[in-house]
């Protein structure tokens, strides 16, 4: 919610201003906003899920970093967050598949 508030001010800004490059940033700011709101809605459900869109939220966030530079923290935020999100998945992966293995050899 932080990121998407910051980035309607800097696009807001850059409109008021009439500097396209910082309001078009301030857009795809606020585009990689709603991304970590649809993630973490997927998180504990489907984690893979949300750890592609964690990725994707982070490589539009590195695209607006040029013009808008507070993006690149949005950025890195999102790469730990997929990271953290995938680990989970995987987590949840070796537990079904060790649970599997215990049921046939009962």
């Amino acid at each position: 919610m932080i990121s998407m508030l910051q980035s309607c001010a800097v696009a807001t800004g850059g409109s008021i201003a009439a500097n396209h490059d910082l309001a078009g940033a301030g857009s795809v700011g606020v585009l990689v906003g709603l991304l970590f709101f649809v993630g973490g809605a997927f998180a504990f459900g489907l984690p893979l899920v949300s750890a592609i869109i964690f990725v994707v939220g982070s490589l539009f966030a590195f695209i607006a970093a040029s013009s808008f530079t507070d993006m690149k923290i949005w950025a890195f935020a999102d790469l730990i967050l997929a990271a953290m999100a995938y680990f989970a998945w995987r987590s949840a992966r070796r537990g079904r598949a060790g649970s599997a293995a215990e049921t046939k050899t009962k």
